[in-house]
């Protein structure tokens, strides 16, 4: 049988007077870290330190630890997003039983006694939302019904109050009358305070020049709100959209789309008035296009672009996002001299273009539409001849001559002195723009893109009529009438 005393005797020995002065000191400084005394209603801040499988335990900086419910804590997809040392902040609703019970706030399980206690210390309540009626909503709080009026249900306008029936859901209570009989509660109160708690958490960690997804909240005709952070919207000018230019944000966004910004600036100051205005561009999470357009495009360059706009002067033609370049109407066309730049292309048009010339630092860039189609120049040598006889078509009357265009994009000239020494000049005088007319080529340079062109000794019977401007006979000389005959006779005392 054993005695109350241990047979070794170093346990036997009492504490030398050191050990005892060290015990008192480390229970004293335990007991001065334990902080105060709790209360009901409180908000504490508490670091956990044991994570059960149903509660979770926290550091309350009192003699006891907090506990809270683990299914609490879960995020909006169910998932359990904290860890040992995380600091939570929540309300104590209970003290009983040597624990401190803690909660994000006071739900329908607590005691009805608390319901004062939330109303003075603006502690959130659980109430479950059980019908409309007029102006609002009636809440289940507590075991009791409580009224929300339809303005204080959400931060943003109700278009369906039926969308909120069942829903459980964290209120304010505003007044309590009628002991306790009259309940009014309020939710917008409560998402606004959550909501400045996060912007002080943005504004905290945020700068200029940050990079984030946002997303679209709304579209105006001069930009896009953006939500970057819950509570946080901040606008992108439509300058700032896209390198491109465009005329309304709906055309490469929508509402609810995913967008990347960069912060540009934060007034802060506006922030502590509840304004707080942030400027945020879309474009400028890409590079400036420009900055590596010389090393894209080269003069001579063959590429395809939509035109974005039109002038009088010529066309502004986008090659990509923000690159843009000018055709001008002088580079439109071999084929004919072009007025408006509007009578050969439009808006949304794809066209192919040369590069002429590129200036980054300017964001300027000259191109043609006439060097993309080919210059038909190039094939005059292999397609016209001196002393050739060819029919052409009288493209602009002048005081020195006639333009006669030969085939797309090569014209010569009809000289007036050579006009004047044709069989007829009278009758080729009477010919319109537009008519056709037969002539030899006299001369060709091809450096200086010139022809010299003469009438024709020689006319065919289905051209003659366009060369004099007059009807024909048929009835003599083979179908040539007397006309016919004065021309031949013409030639003939020419020769």
């Amino acid at each position: 049988m054993s005695d109350n005393h241990s047979d070794d005797p170093k346990i036997n020995e009492p504490p030398k007077e050191n050990e005892t002065e060290d015990f008192e000191t480390l229970f004293e400084s335990y007991m001065e870290d334990m902080g105060p005394e709790v209360r009901i209603g409180e908000k504490i801040s508490g670091e956990i330190i044991v994570i059960g499988h149903d509660n979770v335990f926290l550091n309350t900086g009192s003699k006891i630890d907090g506990v809270v419910e683990k299914s609490e804590l879960l995020d909006e997809n169910g998932e359990f997003p904290c860890k040992v040392g995380d600091r939570l902040e929540l309300y104590v609703i209970s003290t009983a039983e040597g624990e401190i019970q803690l909660s994000k706030s006071i739900g329908s399980t607590s005691s009805a006694d608390l319901l004062y206690d939330a109303l003075k210390n603006k502690i959130p309540v659980e109430g479950k939302v059980t019908e409309t009626c007029k102006g609002g909503f009636r809440v289940q709080v507590m075991g009791k019904t409580a009224f929300c009026p339809i303005s204080q249900i959400d931060v943003n306008y109700v278009e369906k109050p039926e969308d909120y029936l069942g829903a459980t859901l964290e209120f304010l209570i505003d007044r309590i009358e009628s002991k306790g009989r009259n309940i009014v509660v309020n939710r917008r109160q409560y998402l606004e305070r959550l909501l400045a708690e996060e912007r002080e958490k943005f504004l905290a960690k945020a700068n200029p020049g940050d990079i984030m997804s946002g997303k679209v909240a709304r579209l105006m005709p001069y930009g896009a709100f953006v939500e970057i952070h819950p509570g946080v919207e901040g606008m992108v000018h439509i300058s700032e959209l896209s390198w491109s230019r465009i005329e309304n944000p709906s055309e490469i966004v929508g509402v609810g789309d995913s967008l990347p910004v960069k912060i540009l600036s934060i007034e802060k100051a506006a922030a502590k008035s509840g304004q707080l205005k942030i400027s945020l561009s879309a474009k400028q999470v890409t590079s400036d296009p420009w900055e590596s357009s010389a090393d894209r495009y080269h003069p001579g360059d063959n590429v395809e672009g939509r035109v974005t706009r039109c002038a009088d002067f010529g066309a502004f033609v986008e090659l990509e996002p923000g690159i843009e370049g000018l055709v001008h109407i002088s580079e439109m066309s071999h084929v004919k001299r072009v007025i408006k730049a509007g009578d050969e292309v439009q808006p949304g048009d794809k066209v192919a273009v040369a590069v002429k010339s590129v200036d980054p630092v300017n964001r300027r860039m000259s191109l043609s539409m006439k060097d993309a189609a080919g210059n038909p120049w190039l094939a005059v040598e292999d397609q016209l001849k001196v002393c050739q006889q060819i029919s052409g078509r009288i493209e602009k009357k002048a005081g020195f001559g006639y333009f006669i265009n030969l085939s797309p994009g090569i014209t010569g000239l009809l000289p007036k002195s050579r006009i004047d020494n044709a069989p007829d000049p009278q009758a080729i005088e009477k010919l319109k723009t537009d008519d056709t007319i037969l002539v030899n080529i006299d001369a060709i340079d091809i450096q200086e893109k010139k022809i010299t062109l003469s009438p024709a000794d020689q006319v065919e019977t289905k051209d003659l009529e366009k060369y004099t401007g007059k009807a024909l006979s048929t009835k003599d000389s083979g179908g040539m009438g007397d006309l016919g005959e004065k021309l031949k006779a013409a030639l003939q005392s020419k020769k």
